[in-house]
């Protein structure tokens, strides 16, 4: 029984996803069609499907000279993405404070619950600071910063958001390589979080998610900045 085009465009699209949210690509890293074809036995066509999708989320980028390749990762970018994340983000939080029923609050709950309870950094991976963020840990990150927006009412709003914050992802993986950021209380920021919204504290909730996002953003410029690159991948991958 042969499978759907369209079900093999999901699976190659889902695995690539993952692949980049995961630091499994490098940035500026070109996607050959051959290649990936290849690596998943389909078309071209099926994987130009799936690779202008993740082009149309800002994960990778196609150019007619130079076909797919994935996102690079600079200081104009990272400072243009958490400014709108910021903006994006803190509309729907305000609306979700306004609009959220006691169903989102169980949600806001449930969420919080399974990130608070996943290590950050695995026991067997804490000596490889490359592959240092727990997988699981990042899942269950996404899903309460999601739950929290998902009382707004705005399925719109959502999906602009969701789409940054996975553009946003590329760069976490940076962070903690590079960025040296241990006085962070990431926990107990979600734990702030979580509190400033059950409590309908709308100010105060946005400006305590606004700090959050820019924190990593503002580490790795200052990072960059100090020795003297654009590019923030280049000096972990160069050495």
């Amino acid at each position: 029984m042969s499978v759907a085009p369209s079900t093999r465009t999901e699976e190659v699209y889902e695995v690539l996803r993952s692949d980049l949210l995961n630091g499994l690509l490098a940035p500026d890293q070109k996607l050959r069609m051959v290649e990936v074809s290849d690596r998943f036995g389909v078309s071209h066509s099926v994987v130009r499907e799936a690779l202008t999708r993740l082009a149309e989320q800002g994960l990778v980028v196609a150019s007619p000279q130079r076909g797919f390749r994935v996102r690079d990762l600079s200081i104009q970018d990272i400072t243009d993405l958490t400014e709108a994340r910021v903006q994006i983000e803190s509309v729907a939080l305000r609306l979700s404070v306004k609009r959220g029923d006691v169903r989102w609050e169980m949600a806001v709950l449930a969420a919080h619950r399974l990130l608070e309870r996943t290590p950050v950094v695995k026991e067997d991976q804490a000596v490889n600071k490359d592959q240092a963020v727990n997988k699981d840990w990042s899942c269950y990150h996404r899903d309460f910063h999601l739950a929290l927006l998902a009382g707004c009412g705005n399925a719109r709003l959502e999906v602009v958001a969701s789409s940054l914050r996975d553009s946003a992802e590329l760069y976490r993986r940076w962070y903690w390589v590079l960025a040296d950021d241990h006085r962070r209380g990431i926990a107990a920021e979600h734990r702030q979080l979580r509190e400033l919204v059950l409590a309908r504290d709308a100010d105060t909730a946005v400006e305590a998610l606004a700090e959050h996002i820019e924190r990593a953003p503002r580490q790795l410029i200052a990072y960059a900045r100090e020795h003297g690159v654009d590019n923030l991948h280049r000096p972990l991958t160069a050495g």
